[in-house]
């Protein structure tokens, strides 16, 4: 049974999010009904990362087995054949049996996206958060300097059974170009509306409405009320993956 990688991009705007669920649309539910019409018999993947709804990616990675062999090339031509321009595969390659597109990863990079000017950009709708208020991007850098290392993020991440909030984070920081404001934060993973929860909480410093140097004080209490807004799900975009 061959192994499988195959990374892809997707807009998240018509999808439930990522995950497989019953009766509604899903990325994995619409790659796994591609991929098991390209290898003719049923196919189910692990994700690099699970995103949420109206969230984008520009690199997913996805790991399967399969009953036969199929050409890569074979593949990823398929899978934007079907699901394009939607989702859209840059290649497929034959990996390790070893190899899990979720535990073998290294480290995931986020960026989220912020429009911040006075008036919405219909054409950006779907990719940026729209923010008239002027932000201050160097409070907003000394808040995302406190969120690097090892923490325990549990104000900043929706509780899940089962699952701790220490994270290591490597890198955080805040950049504009022209009126795109963006957030990009690496670390080998995240916790449920982790990356949501600081960049919205970045966009109240920003504001003048929180100080930064409260960010360790929030931390150390847990509490996640007083992680304040979470930043909408449509400027979000999985960027990157290392292996």
């Amino acid at each position: 049974m061959p192994t499988y990688r195959l990374d892809f991009s997707y807009d998240g705007t018509g999808f439930h999010g990522f995950a497989a669920q019953p009766a509604v649309r899903t990325v994995q539910g619409e790659l796994e009904e591609a991929l098991s019409k390209v290898f003719r018999g049923p196919i189910e993947t692990v994700a690099a990362g699970r995103t949420d709804a109206g969230v984008h990616a520009r690199l997913q990675v996805v790991s399967f087995f399969a009953e036969r062999a199929v050409a890569v090339s074979t593949v990823a031509r398929a899978v934007t054949s079907m699901l394009g321009p939607e989702v859209v595969a840059h290649g497929a390659e034959e990996v390790p049996d070893d190899f899990s597109a979720r535990f073998s990863a290294r480290s995931r990079t986020y960026r989220y996206q912020i429009l911040n000017g006075p008036v919405p950009d219909p054409l950006r709708r779907h990719t940026t958060w729209h923010v008239s208020h002027p932000l201050d991007l160097d409070a907003m850098n000394v808040a995302a300097s406190a969120f690097v290392g090892e923490h325990d993020f549990a104000a900043f991440c929706r509780r899940r059974d089962g699952a701790g909030t220490e994270r290591t984070v490597h890198e955080a920081r805040w950049a504009a170009d022209g009126d795109l404001v963006v957030f990009s934060i690496r670390a080998k993973a995240f916790c449920h509306q982790m990356v949501r929860s600081l960049a919205g909480f970045c966009v109240d410093v920003g504001r003048g409405a929180v100080d930064p140097s409260t960010v360790p004080a929030v931390l150390e209490a847990g509490d996640r009320s007083r992680s304040r807004q979470i930043a909408p799900p449509h400027g979000l975009i999985l960027w990157d993956v290392e292996y």
